[in-house]
């Protein structure tokens, strides 16, 4: 019998593939949430790693103190304000129906309260499109749009560090540090790659799966590997480039 799979030994949950999770500053959400406009002061703006945005730590009047993603332009000692009455500027975090159409907003709740679970990556914005009873509707940084009550909260802004992509990693051992702090291991070898021992499609003379690679969703862990229980493979028909 073969060796366990990257999937059968992630399925574990070893230290090898469980998030560093002592190594992080802090949860980055809004407060517990209340019908009061508060103001506060950004005390300082720290990096999380394997969060690859800052976070800005916030003091408010009533001596709370949280964590949440950086607006870009956000500086230590800017005065910030959160609740309905807020004024509309950067990093400040209103209540979605408080905020006009048009407006970039980042780190929405999903649901009231939750303390922001949507467009918390570095420059990944999201815009405020209209509103439907209850609802405002928001375009994600995916593109697509979504519904979501009126009264979750969002902040004003862009998250900071937008551009990190564009960087080039220019060696294995950037890579490698990248992703020690993530929950994900790295490098990961592709199965064609391996010995027969080891995976599935491993072994031959070439890289190749060399039979079809579509297993049933039943199939037991160790062989679940593959186009696992896909409709369809292959390119459709139709779909080549005419030359007329």
């Amino acid at each position: 019998m073969g060796k366990k799979i990257l999937a059968q030994r992630a399925g574990r949950g070893s230290p090898t593939f469980r998030s560093q999770k002592h190594i992080h500053v802090a949860p980055a959400k809004y407060p517990l949430t209340t019908n009061e406009t508060l103001s506060g002061v950004v005390l300082e703006l720290v990096h999380d790693p394997g969060r690859w945005v800052p976070l800005a730590h916030i003091r408010l009047t009533n001596g709370v103190e949280y964590y949440i993603p950086a607006a870009e332009g956000m500086y230590v000692g800017q005065e910030i304000a959160i609740g309905p009455q807020a004024p509309l500027n950067v990093g400040n975090t209103l209540p979605l129906s408080n905020i006009p159409e048009g407006t970039k907003v980042y780190n929405i709740e999903l649901s009231p309260g939750d303390g922001g679970k949507l467009s918390r990556q570095a420059g990944s914005y999201a815009t405020i499109l209209g509103r439907s009873g209850n609802y405002t509707i928001v375009q994600l940084p995916s593109g697509a749009t979504k519904s979501i009550l009126s009264v979750a909260r969002a902040t004003i802004g862009v998250p900071a560090g937008a551009g990190r992509t564009e960087k080039p990693l220019l060696k294995a051992g950037a890579s490698f540090h990248k992703w020690k702090v993530k929950a994900k291991k790295w490098p990961k070898v592709r199965g064609v790659a391996m010995n027969v021992v080891s995976h599935p499609h491993g072994g031959g003379s070439h890289q190749s799966v060399s039979r079809p690679s579509t297993v049933s969703r039943d199939t037991p862990p160790g062989r679940k590997v593959g186009h696992i229980a896909s409709k369809r493979t292959g390119r459709k028909k139709g779909s080549r480039l005419s030359t007329k």
